[in-house]
């Protein structure tokens, strides 16, 4: 007959190796709770692991696009306020021109409107959100628009011009000769290309910061719009210019004969502006609908791969919570083992 040496050392061990691996089980049993997953993806899956890391990350994309649209719909609805706030002061500056027009307002208001309609669309315009200028295109951290006052460059770009035309300035006594042909002869070649041709944005202007370009944004995995308006668009730029030289000269010593024809081009200069940034507002309005059925279309494609992917790697919550359970009372019960099994000694069994 064969004895077989054991010692409660051995027994000892194999009682720790045995708790090691409850352990390890149990942590595995918890994150399974904890998470609705299989804890080894690669384990649990096999030959699928490649197929449920190709929906992960694409899921991961698509949660992206959301949080992108989302972002993207608060800017085009602070672009829909900020043009709300200028057509609302265009208005009121063409009812004002209006009245100087007929003779019901004197030219004073309407230079005070002119230069409150100034004000706000430069602080409309040098709306910022997030950090990112709204109306400088892709240029966002550059302020698009540069005001107009005194002692300001776009000012003294402005005073420049009218010297060069003239040979004096707004102020001189010679203004007040300035015949209507001779306003209307500088708004036309020398004013509007300062606004409304290349000189708004060309290289070392004083006016215009921002660039034609707007942000474009991926709102689907294959469909991208441009999802901002640029400060250069048209209507704004003669809203801009129809201000500035009413603010301007009807405040300077030009007679009446120029005031007439300074007010009459800003009435029709206005008057086009004010459709034309209604227009922005309709475009705007198009993407932000865009953006929301973009957005639901996305979310309904996460829902589907989040459905596959809970039926690839999910757990049943049930059974993995009975597995802890039972991991536990297995842990508890080898520990007090253990604490029994390292009482023994021989000394103890011979007294």
């Amino acid at each position: 007959m064969k004895t077989t040496f054991v010692s409660s050392s051995a027994v000892s061990n194999a009682l720790r190796y045995s708790l090691l691996r409850q352990q390890s089980a149990l942590t595995k049993a918890q994150k399974e709770v904890g998470t609705g997953f299989v804890a080894d993806r690669g384990l649990a899956l096999g030959a699928r692991t490649a197929q449920s890391i190709t929906l992960n990350r694409d899921l991961a994309r698509l949660d992206g696009i959301v949080d992108s649209n989302g972002l993207v719909a608060s800017r085009l609805a602070a672009t829909q306020t900020s043009l709300g706030e200028i057509n609302k002061a265009a208005q009121t500056l063409l009812s004002s021109l209006t009245s100087s027009a007929s003779g019901d307002a004197a030219y004073a208001l309407t230079q005070k409107s002119a230069r409150g309609t100034l004000d706000t669309m430069t602080a409309v315009l040098n709306t910022s959100l997030n950090g990112e200028y709204l109306f400088a295109g892709t240029n966002t951290d550059v302020k698009p628009i540069n005001e107009f006052k005194a002692g300001s460059p776009t000012k003294a770009a402005f005073d420049a011009a009218f010297l060069a035309n003239f040979g004096f300035d707004q102020n001189a006594p010679a203004a007040a000769n300035i015949s209507a042909a001779q306003m209307d002869s500088f708004l036309t070649n020398v004013v509007e290309p300062m606004f409304l041709g290349a000189g708004w944005q060309a290289a070392g202007s004083p006016w215009s910061n921002a660039t034609d370009q707007g942000i474009t944004s991926r709102i689907t995995l294959n469909e991208t719009t441009e999802t901002s308006v640029s400060a250069n668009n048209e209507g704004i730029r003669k809203i801009a210019m129809a201000a500035a030289f009413v603010s301007d000269l009807l405040d300077s010593n030009v007679g009446a004969a120029a005031r007439e024809v300074v007010v009459n081009r800003a009435v029709s200069t206005i008057g086009s502006a004010i459709s034309e940034v209604g227009q922005l507002q309709s475009q705007a309005g198009i993407i932000e609908q865009r953006v929301e059925n973009a957005t639901e279309r996305v979310k309904m494609q996460m829902d589907l791969f989040e459905r596959h992917i809970l039926d690839t790697e999910g757990v049943d919550p049930y059974r993995a919570s009975t597995m802890v359970t039972d991991l536990l009372s297995q842990i508890e019960k080898s520990y007090a083992l253990t604490a029994r099994i390292q009482q023994l000694s021989l000394m103890k069994f011979l007294s």
